[in-house]
């Protein structure tokens, strides 16, 4: 058993990781600052003070950070609290830059000071694992694909700020020697996702009868991999990965965002027929692109299937189901914040 520290962990993919974790046998604290994203509601099922316990706080507090890694003895720092929103960080850049950076910064500080302070056994096993985005690398044309020797270009004001954030945490292993990892991955997807990312975005215009409003022409491509999946991932990282390594995890699920949508909207048109007996594609309206929108992501997780034995289990077609199921059946989580 380890004790986990989960910066994040009410959010979308802490609280699977979270679920992963406790499912493994570990204890785990989350540290969650409950920001819009951050739900309580995610984790109140499994928090139960003594394999689970919830403080709620900010990375940035670097006495609060300090204090939770002595007094819990904590083995795994998994540092996934962050702003995630690209169209957010375009109207509001600064939140990014003090929780992705700032934050980051402050609790890599923390720590090196808790971990050059323990004994031997336990400083050998001590890692920090920071999980961070495809998004950093750029974008690509029609072919190609991300790897962990691709090079850094973001072009968002949120991918600017993870890669800064990416950069701290790798400088931190070779500056001082702090067990570091870095995860990168593709697009995320699965329940309690907040509703401003594509498919919970959809599937909540889609029940409320509402248009479902996609970029340009929905052209862009993105690579889906299910949350679960991705959280196996990580809790291989800190099993098996090797301190200063980076590892990619991708789901081999490249979708046109259009054909996201679409694939939504015959689902719903099975799970969730219209009232009027319309197809809920003819909710689809076209809207002006953001700017700066990357064209198309891919993330090669060879590396991370030979190094430490990572592997899909979830398709696509099967993981969007599993989704849009639970939103249905979680109709009073998703009134409460939906967006």
């Amino acid at each position: 058993m380890k004790t986990w520290l989960i910066t994040g962990g009410a959010g979308f993919i802490g609280s699977a990781l979270l679920r992963t974790a406790i499912e493994g046998g570990h204890r785990c604290i989350v540290l969650d600052k409950l920001t819009y994203a951050g739900q309580i509601q995610n984790i109140k099922s499994v928090i139960n003070g003594e394999s689970a316990v919830f403080i709620k706080g900010d990375i940035c507090d670097s006495n609060l950070v300090t204090t939770l890694l002595k007094e819990y003895q904590v083995d795994y720092i998994v540092n996934l609290a962050a702003e995630t929103h690209v169209d957010t960080s375009i109207s509001d850049p600064g939140k990014f830059i003090d929780t992705n950076i700032s934050g980051t910064y402050r609790l890599l500080e923390a720590a090196r000071e808790y971990w050059v302070n323990l004994n031997p056994e336990k400083k050998r096993f001590f890692r920090f694992l920071h999980v961070s985005t495809d998004e950093v690398f750029g974008e690509l044309n029609d072919s190609g694909i991300f790897s962990e020797t691709t090079a850094y270009a973001p072009r968002s004001p949120y991918s600017a700020s993870k890669a800064a954030a990416d950069h701290l945490v790798q400088s931190w292993h070779h500056t001082f020697g702090l067990p570091t990892i870095v995860t990168l991955s593709s697009n995320n997807y699965g329940p309690r996702q907040f509703p401003e990312k594509l498919i919970p975005r959809m599937i909540s215009c889609a029940i409320r009868e509402a248009n479902l409003p996609v970029y340009g022409q929905g052209l862009n491509i993105r690579d889906w991999i299910y949350v679960d999946d991705h959280t196996r991932g990580l809790n291989l990282a800190l099993e098996f990965g090797k301190p200063g390594a980076s590892y990619c995890f991708g789901g081999k699920s490249e979708r046109k965002n259009i054909d996201v949508v679409n694939s939504i909207a015959m689902n719903l048109n099975t799970l969730k027929p219209r009232k009027n007996g319309a197809n809920y594609k003819d909710l689809i309206s076209f809207v002006e692109d953001r700017p700066g929108h990357d064209y198309r992501y891919a993330i090669d997780s060879a590396k991370a299937e030979r190094d430490l034995g990572f592997t899909l289990v979830t398709n696509f077609e099967d993981g969007l189901r599993k989704t849009i199921m639970w939103y249905l059946s979680n109709a009073a989580w998703l009134k409460d914040i939906a967006i």
